[in-house]
């Protein structure tokens, strides 16, 4: 019998709210009933920034930031794009793109609507980058904002820049990941140097007091664990 080949898979299906959710291993969400991709956290110009303040890392992040983002729209055609805050590390981080990326985030635009959601690191964004910028909005049954409110609603949102940490073989592993517990979702951070806060954290525990899923992404696929398998309380 002739083995099949390996087949990549980028992407992989939950349901959220009762509806269909595509997670995506760069770390965006389509949500196909809508036609919407969702991305969280790009922090474009977090390098700059930082060298403004003298702390010197390489000057590629937002480069490869958009090169993540432009890979999922590719992907998915979506009618829409929604970003869901921290968009820019910082208010001047708009000022500060190279014409390469400007040119860059100009193209994956094109055709589509655009919504920029503020968050707490890009509260003001100029008309200059093109689309429109809301303080949060509602799509279908979720409340679509940057930072997770404990209201109970059903929410997509950004902010925590979620991990989870995994030991295999003795190894352990931090992958970013989507947090849900079929009514609210957190997503990653997409940005090159976004970081990450561990889902054990206490931080996520006004949002998920019981049982969550983390759905990690892999090099090739995605991983949907139990709360239970990562975290020891």
């Amino acid at each position: 019998m002739t083995a099949l080949p390996l087949i990549k898979q980028t992407a992989t299906e939950i349901g959220l709210q009762d509806r269909a959710a595509v997670l995506d291993l760069t770390g965006a969400m389509c949500l196909p009933d809508d036609g919407v991709l969702l991305v969280a956290d790009l922090h474009f110009e977090k390098g700059s920034s930082f060298a403004l303040r003298g702390m010197m890392l390489p000057p590629y992040d937002t480069r490869e930031t958009l090169k993540a983002l432009t890979r999922a729209v590719a992907r998915f055609n979506p009618r829409g794009v929604i970003a869901l805050g921290d968009s820019f590390h910082d208010i001047g981080g708009p000022g500060r793109l190279g014409e390469e990326e400007r040119a860059t985030l100009a193209r994956v635009q094109h055709g589509r609507e655009w919504i920029w959601v503020t968050g707490n690191h890009d509260h003001h964004l100029p008309d200059s980058i093109g689309g429109e910028v809301v303080e949060e909005m509602t799509l279908g049954p979720f409340t679509l904002r940057h930072e997770p409110q404990e209201d109970g609603a059903a929410e997509i949102a950004g902010h925590l820049h979620p991990v989870g940490k995994v030991v295999m073989r003795g190894r352990a592993t931090r992958r970013r990941c989507f947090v849900t517990d079929g009514v609210r979702c957190i997503m990653p951070a997409l940005g090159a140097y976004a970081g990450g806060l561990n889902v054990c954290d206490a931080a996520f525990t006004p949002y998920f007091p019981d049982e969550f899923t983390a759905h990690l992404i892999g090099t090739e696929r995605i991983f949907a664990i139990a709360r239970s398998m990562l975290c020891d309380d």
